[in-house]
């Protein structure tokens, strides 16, 4: 194909940044607009000199080449199911959802239809996580520590739990899919919430989560969120492995080894530029550089709501257990 037509499906912020994206390319063209909010579609397609479409149906007859799914986690679902339906390739926003119902129903329609889907986890697109995995390569790893210090976003859903999910299953989900890159999948998760909501009206979501983490390769770990301040204060992960100390963030890696101390710099905006990129690439059949399709996604978001699911009931959570057992309405096994 010439150019790869796509259509937006939600007009919030970060449809806007995929727009200014998708809009530099000059193999890419935006078809057109939707979002419940007919203002911010109209808004949108207008800095983009695109049409806008009432609904997702209505985008598909202008026969768009790609759907970007940009709306918030509560929305997923009815979206990519009209999407799919249609055979179009998807690339869908994180959080994929905000429950694991959703999330797997979907996840079995993209399979069954052997779909091309792209998930927004740009931070695999950091040229230093495949340095850290070059560094880690012989060496066990001992110990993971994740972190999401950060304030309340300025969206009226965000701080409602049935709407986002909670901060760790919203923002600090870019945080626990890299923890999965770099030292495998966890096993068992034991999490506790402070049970008190940030000050903003309807909040209902904890204001702060710790939660220790059992992995598969034998390490520990632990993972800490917070959304009380006033400002983004850490967003990353250490790891510790033998003879060796990394600390990755969207703008860099810090190494600390026998040798001494570097610092390797990162530029998150290449990041989500190469994730759209990507996407494009594999969609014209050009390019074969997806590195997060939605099977992968969900992975990643079965652990998010399982310390979630964790903190909220005050038990372990064991990945992968028999679904037999007992078993909450986000679809995580929890102990008895």
């Amino acid at each position: 194909m010439r150019k790869c037509r796509v259509g937006l499906v939600g007009a919030g912020g970060v449809a806007q940044r995929h727009a200014r994206v998708l809009a530099g390319f000059d193999d890419t063209e935006l078809v057109g607009v939707t979002d419940v909010r007919p203002e911010a579609a109209a808004a949108l397609a207008a800095a983009h000199d695109t049409r806008t479409f009432n609904d997702a149906d209505e985008l598909l007859t202008a026969g768009p080449d790609a759907v970007y799914v940009c709306v918030p986690p509560f929305a997923h679902g009815p979206v990519e199911e009209t999407v799919v339906a249609a055979g179009v390739p998807m690339f869908v926003e994180k959080p994929v959802a905000v429950d694991l119902v959703t999330a797997e129903r979907v996840a079995d329609l993209v399979a069954r239809r052997g779909l091309l889907t792209a998930v927004g986890h740009h931070w695999r697109y950091l040229p230093v996580v495949e340095q850290a995995r070059e560094l880690l390569a012989g060496r066990p790893i001992r110990m993971v520590s994740g972190a999401w210090l950060d304030k309340v976003p300025p969206v009226d859903w965000w701080s409602r739990r049935e709407r986002s999910g909670g901060p760790v299953v919203e923002q600090a989900a870019h945080v626990l899919d890299l923890i999965r890159v770099l030292a495998g999948e966890a096993t068992e998760v034991t999490a506790y919430g402070d049970g008190a909501p940030p000050p903003v009206d309807g909040a209902d979501i904890d204001s702060v989560t710790a939660a220790t983490v059992r992995f598969a390769g034998g390490a520990v770990g632990t993972l800490s969120a917070a959304c009380v301040l006033g400002w983004k204060h850490r967003a990353g992960l250490e790891i510790l492995a033998d003879g060796l100390a990394l600390t990755l963030t969207e703008d860099g890696l810090l190494v600390r080894d026998a040798e001494g101390e570097r610092r390797i710099p990162a530029d998150p905006e290449a990041a989500r530029v190469a994730v759209d990129r990507a996407f494009v690439d594999a969609v014209r059949g050009v390019g074969d550089d997806i590195r997060v399709p939605y099977a992968e996604a969900l992975a990643t978001h079965r652990f998010a709501l399982a310390v979630a699911d964790s903190a909220r009931t005050g038990r372990t959570v064991r990945l992968g257990a028999p679904r037999e057992a007992a078993v909450d309405v986000t679809g995580v096994t929890v102990d008895a």
